[in-house]
């Protein structure tokens, strides 16, 4: 599993729940004045898992006021950029005089911990506001300081482009660290900081200034994120995807040269997932072939053998193996 730190206030009596979420995590990085209608009984949590050079944060918590006044600044050390996405919840986000709303799920924002800046954070009528806030130095990012002063505050699609890669990114890693090994949070850490960097430049329209890395990571990303979005379709294929993004098929094959897998396997692999969560799916009553038909494949016999070598075991032995656990 990724190394993490996990903070939860309700291990402890409701009184003594504020001062240590105020202490170990509202002061780690950025430290701030926190105010909240909930200080009697402040339930919250906090997974911080360590990505190479970035940190990020998954955050659970009632809602709250933090203002980081000039004199908080002066007194803390290093220089870092604060990323914020909001799940649930809505965020209004002040510093250098711009005010922004962040809708939840729709945007993200960056802020600079260097920087005098309030947050107020209000949790969602069904439960409490969620976020992830990633940590980049300053030296991290390679777009000029002067130029993402123009951005700080600033709400940016989440759900759209490369910030819509960069969100799925973040979100896989927070819902599910222990599917990665310790030795991959850097490289975790690089695609994000990569994905980070394209979408500001985009919105700084500095796309050209771009290292032949981060456009190999955000190409790359796309294509991944394309062949997520077409798995069911018939005319989904090595060449396809090629054309779709207006590149040869010999540099779709160089995007994924230093990876274990080809793109015709990486297609193959998804679509095999996805036919081993609807097979365990208690609530699908679908025959074998036709999820096997849905995901691509068409021979049952052909699709049987593929997911026998990929699971270890049948279609059919999985469906009765998972039938069985739930019973």
């Amino acid at each position: 599993m990724l190394p993490n730190l996990v903070v939860d206030t309700t291990v402890l009596p409701p009184a003594e729940r504020f001062e240590f979420w105020y202490a170990l995590v509202a002061q780690e990085t950025a430290p701030a004045h926190i105010s909240s209608g909930h200080l009697d009984n402040f339930v919250a949590y906090a997974q911080a898992i360590d990505l190479g050079r970035l940190r990020m944060t998954s955050l659970r918590y009632p809602s709250l006021d933090s203002t980081r006044p000039a004199k908080l600044v002066r007194r803390a050390e290093g220089d870092v950029y604060q990323l914020a996405l909001p799940l649930t919840g809505r965020s209004t986000l002040i510093q250098d005089r711009t005010e922004s709303t962040l809708e939840a799920a729709n945007h993200f924002t960056l802020l600079d911990t260097a920087r005098p800046h309030i947050a107020r954070h209000r949790a969602a009528s069904h439960g409490p506001a969620t976020t992830i806030t990633v940590q980049i130095p300053h030296a991290a990012l390679p777009l000029a300081p002067d130029r993402l002063r123009r951005l700080l505050a600033t709400p940016m699609p989440s759900h759209l482009g490369v910030g819509g890669l960069l969100a799925h990114h973040l979100r896989s890693i927070a819902a599910h660290p222990e599917q990665f090994q310790p030795a991959q949070a850097e490289i975790l850490g690089n695609v994000a900081l990569d994905l980070l960097t394209a979408a500001l430049a985009q919105y700084l329209d500095l796309e050209d200034a771009l290292s032949p890395e981060a456009r190999h990571t955000t190409l790359r990303a796309r294509v991944v994120d394309f062949i997520d979005r077409h798995l069911d379709s018939d005319e989904l294929s090595p060449r396809g995807v090629a054309a779709a993004h207006h590149i040869s098929l010999r540099s779709l094959h160089r995007l994924f040269e230093a990876e274990a897998t080809t793109v015709a396997e990486l297609i193959r692999a998804k679509r095999l997932e996805q036919c081993r969560r609807d097979l365990g799916n208690p609530l699908s009553r679908q025959p074998v072939h036709a999820i096997a038909a849905r995901w691509g494949f068409q021979d049952k016999a052909h699709f049987s053998r593929l997911f026998r070598a990929h699971y270890g075991r049948s279609p059919q032995e999985y469906r009765r193996a998972v039938a069985h656990q739930d019973r």
